[in-house]
């Protein structure tokens, strides 16, 4: 499933949590599909902004791990020690897997915020532009990147523009 990447940049430090907190409504009502996104954030009191995923790959792959671990343990008859295992094999996998937003690209961008601001990586798909507009209507927010063209990178900042 192809994505479309946007980063958006908020005059607040909170801006990006009430952004993300529009996207999963919007997901809920299946007007959007969030594939990954990041948080970076700023507080102007620190001296550096703070990063955060919100999908734990890690905790992904714990769960199926375990699914899986349980299953080979009911069929070889010791459940318990082969979900541990399972989730734990599978835990790892999830963590050391690197989908979704790359790491060094939302480090580039963290490094142009300034105190008191904040940023939202979103890698987004299957979206219905008017009504995810009408979501974020008041929500101050600039693109700072995006991985589309310039002719649908145009129409976004239309849909978006105050």
């Amino acid at each position: 499933m192809a994505g479309t990447l946007t980063v958006w940049k908020f005059p607040s430090e909170t801006g990006a949590d009430t952004a993300v907190s529009t996207l999963e409504d919007l997901q809920r009502r299946e007007l959007i599909t969030v594939q990954d996104a990041a948080v970076v954030s700023w507080p102007a009191s620190a001296k550096k902004p703070k990063t955060r995923q919100l999908h734990s790959l890690a905790g992904i792959g714990a769960l199926g791990g375990a699914f899986w671990g349980l299953l080979f343990g009911l069929l070889f008859f010791i459940p318990l020690i082969g979900a541990a295992v399972g989730a734990g094999l599978g835990a790892m996998s999830g963590s050391m897997a690197d989908i979704g937003i790359d790491d060094d690209f939302i480090k580039e961008v963290r490094d142009k915020l300034t105190p008191g601001t904040s940023a939202l990586f979103a890698l987004t798909s299957d979206a219905t532009l008017d009504r995810i507009h009408d979501a974020f209507q008041g929500q101050s927010a600039e693109l700072v990147s995006t991985n589309l063209s310039h002719e649908q990178e145009a129409k976004l900042r239309e849909v978006f523009a105050d």
